[in-house]
């Protein structure tokens, strides 16, 4: 038996730049100090990676499905000058354009054959096609963060973007974005494009009393989501009459909203923060759907005047994402900040929507003659430490789950019950299995409609894929 004292190191942490889905969520792609990589969204699999050498990526923005790629360099060592988009053909491996501009590019959002540039102090749209053309630009208020979203859906025609007021959105719109080129033969009957309506009487709408830094909107465009540097509200806005519609509180004190995400079609909205969870709300009302939870005092604000808080609306379910801060000491952490200064924050993520299987049916590819399994949405969390989560929302009508276990791209095994990482399922790379108390307890509030999202899978993207 060997009994000599044996050394354990660390392994280095996961650094990523930047995770951004496709406006479809089909698709995300990162970057690391060593290039940028592909992934598909669901299931979880890495398409392609490219090794850059010379310098930091600080944005990689897919154009939907397609090959090209927008790459932007940042950080303390740019691979491309700042002021410049570069226009990346994968299918080539090479350059295939660039923008230059007079200052550092703040954001990047697209649509099919479009792209809008957001600056210091305007926004700048350019058509892509055969060529690339200079289509207009829109001044803005001092736009850092370089908020700006586009409405990707079928024939619209919306583009959002800070006006020249803090706290006001301008309404832009562009000519209809086209459908997407169609798969195998076409169809017998072309489809028509919907009727035009008249455009947006309202090009601004005044959204918050201090500085935007939050942009989203439905595919359709009919939807407009806004936040503020207070963090605390989610406003939702009719594009077509300039009203709002719903006003959404994630908390009461103040938080960095990373992102907010319509559902595809328009029943619910997830914002996610710096304080690490994920909130669900949602947007249908008379009951069709999840009821928004609401102070007990809400009901009295038609009799008397009560604070706005007491009538705000609270979300219907929630997810916090696990991070392992809590058994590192701040001296650790402090040493791993300054061995690796790029290192992002554990909450940080970005989220979309997807379809997936109901928690009965399986992921993986079924049989040509196995009957079409039966989707449901679901949502994606993407952490900038490498943490790939798919959730099922809580839902009354849902069946429950039994006895879920996922594998992880390490081999581990997880359930379906998210902890804290005391006693994780989730926390750290090891092979710790969950025996089922917290697959029971969760399968429990799904089935009676609790108000935390349900952990379907937990894998690992990014050095863990080989990558690195």
């Amino acid at each position: 038996m060997n009994l000599a004292r044996h050394s354990i190191s660390s392994t280095d942490p996961l650094v990523l730049y930047d995770v951004r889905l496709d406006p479809d969520s089909q698709i995300f792609t990162t970057s690391t100090p060593d290039g940028f990589a592909v992934y598909r969204t669901l299931p979880l699999e890495l398409v392609r990676k490219r090794e850059v050498s010379g310098g930091i990526l600080s944005s990689v923005v897919p154009m939907h499905c397609s090959s090209l790629l927008f790459l932007v360099g940042g950080g303390r060592d740019p691979r491309y000058p700042p002021n410049k988009v570069i226009f990346w053909d994968e299918a080539l491996g090479k350059e295939v354009a660039e923008l230059e501009f007079r200052e550092r590019v703040r954001g990047l959002a697209c649509r099919r054959g479009w792209l809008a540039v957001a600056l210091r102090r305007r926004v700048v749209v350019f058509e892509i096609g055969e060529s690339v053309k200079r289509y207009g630009e829109w001044d803005t208020y001092d736009n850092s963060r370089g908020v700006i979203a586009f409405a990707t859906g079928e024939y619209s025609t919306l583009l959002a973007a800070p006006a020249r007021q803090p706290g006001h959105v301008q309404l832009i719109h562009l000519p209809p974005c086209p459908p997407p080129a169609p798969i195998g033969p076409p169809p017998p009957i072309p489809p028509r494009p919907p009727v035009q309506t008249a455009k947006h009487p309202h090009s601004v709408i005044v959204a918050h009393n201090t500085a935007i830094t939050t942009l989203s909107v439905t595919r359709s465009g009919r939807l407009l989501a806004t936040t503020s540097v207070r963090g605390t509200l989610v406003r939702v806005w009719d594009t077509a009459t300039g009203k709002q519609t719903r006003e959404l509180r994630r908390g009461s004190d103040q938080a960095e909203i990373y992102g907010v995400a319509f559902r595809p079609d328009e029943a619910e909205i997830c914002v996610w923060s710096d304080k690490g969870t994920i909130h669900v709300f949602s947007l249908v009302a008379g009951g069709a759907g999840p009821s928004n939870r609401q102070s007990k005092l809400s009901s009295l604000t038609s009799f008397i005047p009560i604070p706005k808080y007491f009538g705000s609306e609270w979300s219907y379910a929630q997810f916090r994402i696990p991070t392992q801060s809590a058994h590192i000491s701040l001296t650790q952490q402090a040493a791993a900040r300054d061995a690796h200064p790029d290192l992002a924050e554990e909450e940080k993520c970005t989220v979309g929507w997807v379809q997936a299987p109901t928690p009965t049916h399986s992921v993986a590819p079924q049989p040509a003659a196995a009957p079409p399994a039966a989707l449901e949405y679901q949502l994606i969390a993407l952490t900038y430490t490498g943490g790939w989560y798919r959730l099922a929302l809580p839902n009354k009508k849902s069946s429950a789950v039994t006895g879920i276990t996922n594998i992880s791209s390490t081999g581990s095994v997880r359930s379906g019950r998210a902890r804290s990482p005391s006693g994780s399922s989730v926390a750290g790379g090891g092979g710790r299995v969950d025996k089922g108390k917290g697959v029971s307890s969760r399968d429990s509030d799904r089935k009676e409609g609790g108000r935390d999202c349900t952990l379907m899978e937990f894998r690992r993207f990014g050095s863990w894929d080989g990558w690195g």
